[in-house]
């Protein structure tokens, strides 16, 4: 399984997520989402040496606190005070972290395109996954080089319908 830094327990994340989570488990920004944002994620990590635990915390606090699955305003900063709400018991990050953190969920379905690399990085690896809902990502409207280069890859594992079953299985998420 993907290693998870800091003393982060992603199934106890998961847990309190998934207990005040209205939409469906399995829809379009549900945990199978999430898990393709975290391999995507790491993937560019990989390559821009952006913070992992960083990155993988944005994968489940980005759309956690989502209220459809349309347009949604505001749900990326309602998933970021979830992330501080959880500071200290369950999500463990100085306060530089903390921000990008904060900031990357935030900001992610703005379309910026601007920012610290880590922010970047979470960015990119939320809109690589736009083939689930019949979007190709567009090159100009991602952050890194690195993400660019891996469109093909992300877009045929999201159009298909690819489940991370390592990491749905790390996280403790419920089956279908």
């Amino acid at each position: 399984p993907t290693q998870w830094g800091g003393g982060h327990d992603p199934a106890a994340i998961l847990r309190v997520i998934l207990s005040e989570y209205p939409l469906r488990v399995h829809g379009d920004h549900g945990v199978i989402h999430w898990a393709r944002v975290l391999e995507n994620g790491l993937a560019i990590a990989e390559r821009t040496g952006a913070d992992r635990d960083v990155v993988m915390l944005f994968a489940l606090f980005h759309d956690a606190r989502r209220l459809n699955e349309w347009d949604d305003e505001g749900h990326g900063l309602r998933g970021a005070v979830l992330a501080r709400t959880l500071r200290g018991t369950l999500v463990h990050l100085d306060d530089e972290r903390f921000e990008l953190l904060y900031e990357a969920c935030r900001l992610h379905a703005d379309g910026h395109t601007e920012a610290d690399v880590t922010i970047q990085t979470c960015w990119d690896a939320d809109r690589l996954d736009l083939g689930r809902v019949g979007i190709t990502p567009e090159p100009s409207l991602l952050c890194t080089p690195a993400a660019r280069g891996l469109i093909a890859w992300a877009d045929a594992r999201a159009t298909e319908g690819y489940e991370p079953t390592h990491i749905l299985t790390h996280w403790e998420a419920p089956r279908r």
